[in-house]
């Protein structure tokens, strides 16, 4: 598509648009380098788990490895789409996105080498709920993005993308890293990641958030699309933590396990049912609004005050 015309040459960046502050924010924020963390603790700790030790952790690294993979390759539909309609401010911001993505798979592609199972192929922890969200609906909602950026298929997108895979189940996975090995002491090295991990996607849901909210605001439809959509995904997405909760079970049930690992299966389902609930609520709150324009202003001032919204 030819260009007709450049924002900043007939005029300027919008320096109070939500997602240049957030570009500000992730300018500040999102300068760690997982080349720079040292897994060697975490490759002794793997080196002296049992076998059914490590039969706990491989479920949850094929979970994250081929998640976070997958959401590198699947954003370049949205940064084309928000492109197109001329959402300069935007499109700033999910170029740092963007980079968030790649180190997040770097970092987890880094690891398995670095603990010695970069060669084991473990797709065959990638359940049928798994394969439906991150094989089939999340490549096919975000393709839609390169001929239709309505926006019906732009809240499909953000849904599924933000407020399903990095929502529910990122947020629901990080939680689980602490609550076994963060309390078992072991493997710093990936938890700092996790750390860093959990930082960027807190501005990623922030734009999947105002994304969804300035297009429900002041239109009933597209909020109903939106719920519809959730309660659609939401098996699915609940059918990945219970496969992975349910395998912990079954596993543990055996009465040869030698494993010291203690994990809560049904606080983590909880959690995860959690994350649905509050995804939900925080798009909701653009119903507040009359319009878009209205939405942003609110933002703004959020911003500024460095609340919450």
């Amino acid at each position: 598509m030819a260009h007709d015309h450049f924002q900043t040459v007939e005029g300027q960046l919008n320096w109070n648009a939500p997602m240049f502050k957030l570009y500000e924010k992730a300018k500040r924020n999102g300068k760690w380098d997982p080349a720079e963390i040292d897994f060697s603790r975490d490759k002794t700790d793997y080196g002296k788990m049992t076998d059914d030790e490590k039969m706990v952790i491989l479920p949850l690294i094929a979970s994250f490895a081929g998640g976070e993979e997958a959401v590198t390759i699947d954003i370049l539909p949205m940064v084309q789409a928000l492109a197109r309609q001329g959402r300069l401010e935007d499109t700033l911001y999910l170029t740092t996105f963007m980079f968030d993505e790649a180190k997040h798979t770097e970092l987890f592609s880094r690891w398995q080498r670095e603990i010695g199972i970069g060669g084991i192929n473990l797709s065959a922890f990638h359940g049928d709920s798994y394969k439906r969200i991150f094989y089939e609906e999340l490549p096919e909602r975000m393709e839609r993005l390169y001929t239709d950026d309505s926006p019906e298929a732009i809240i499909r997108a953000a849904t599924i993308y933000n407020m399903v895979v990095e929502g529910i189940l990122a947020e629901t996975g990080y939680y689980s890293f602490r609550q076994i090995f963060k309390k078992a002491g072991l493997f710093p090295g990936i938890l700092r990641g996790i750390d860093y991990l959990n930082r960027d996607e807190g501005r990623h849901l922030h734009f999947g958030i105002y994304t969804i909210q300035r297009l429900i605001a002041g239109n009933e439809k597209n909020f109903r699309l939106f719920i519809g959509d959730m309660d659609e995904l939401w098996p699915h997405a609940y059918g990945v933590i219970d496969y992975l909760t349910t395998l912990y079970e079954l596993q543990m049930a055996q009465e040869w396990v030698r494993s010291s690992l203690v994990f809560d299966a049904g606080l983590m389902r909880e959690y995860a049912k959690k994350q649905f609930e509050i995804r939900k609520r925080q798009v909701e709150r653009g119903r507040r609004y009359e319009n878009a324009a209205e939405l942003d202003e609110a933002w703004a001032r959020a911003v500024e005050r460095k609340t919450s919204f």
